[in-house]
Parts: C-alpha cells; structure tokens; sequence
C-alpha cells in the first residue's frame, strides 16, 4: 500500500460509528494511521458499540471521543460517518469530505447496532481495496 494522508473518521459524537470504523481500520490496515474525532464529543464510547466490536474480536476499550480540530483535517483523508444533527455536521467544517452516510447507534437495540457495525466494516474493507488500488 503506497504512503498516504492519515484516515480520519468523523461524526458528531465520536462515540460509536467513527470509533466502529478506526477500530476497523486498525485490523485491515494496520500500516495506516487512523484516528477519529467529532464536533461534540461524548465523555465516553457508546456501551453497546463496544460490545459489538468485541463480538467480532476487536477490542476498541481504549479509545476515546476526540474533539475534532482543523489540525486534524488539514493533514487527514476525512471520512464522515452521516450527520443526523445538521448542525454540528462535520462535513459542513470538512472540504473534500468522503460522506458514508451511515445510521447514527446511540440509543439502538443491539440488533440494529449490529447492522451499522457490518455496513461499517463493509465500507472500511472497500475504503482498504481503494488505498491498495
């Protein structure tokens, strides 16, 4: 895989979608750096996200939410995860911003947080084909 820009994974919270696909990339891409972050950080991860990690063996208990910052943007290929909250949307702060639009977790039923983590590792594994590409 050729040298790129740091991943950068964002969304509101940085709780669950963006923390999902860090931990995500982390496993497929482990030569890339990757971080996350969002425009209003939670104080800590969503429970039911890390515990659906953990069910695919993907341990993300050491991350924590990240207040997003221009730094981070000016040097990162951004990733945002969808916006429910318009306005705090990271891609309106991000320009060239890849956009996944993806079901936000918070207060989700285990099952449905499931089905974000499986459209989130889909995308993450397709992200990895087009770096390798």
């Amino acid at each position: 895989m050729p040298e790129s820009k740091p991943v950068l994974f964002v969304c509101v919270e940085n709780a669950g979608r963006s923390q999902m696909a860090e931990g995500f990339l982390r496993k497929y891409a482990p030569q890339c750096a990757v971080t996350s972050a969002g425009t209003q950080p939670a104080s800590q991860l969503n429970p039911v996200v890390v515990q659906v990690m953990n069910e695919v063996g993907i341990d993300i208990t050491s991350q924590k939410p990240k207040q997003l910052t221009d730094d981070m943007i000016q040097k990162s290929i951004s990733i945002n995860m969808g916006c429910m909250d318009k306005d705090s949307c990271p891609s309106l702060f991000v320009k060239d911003v890849i956009d996944w639009n993806i079901s936000d977790p918070k207060n989700k039923s285990i099952e449905e947080v499931r089905k974000i983590r499986d459209q989130i590792k889909n995308e993450v594994l397709n992200f990895v084909k087009q770096l390798e590409g």
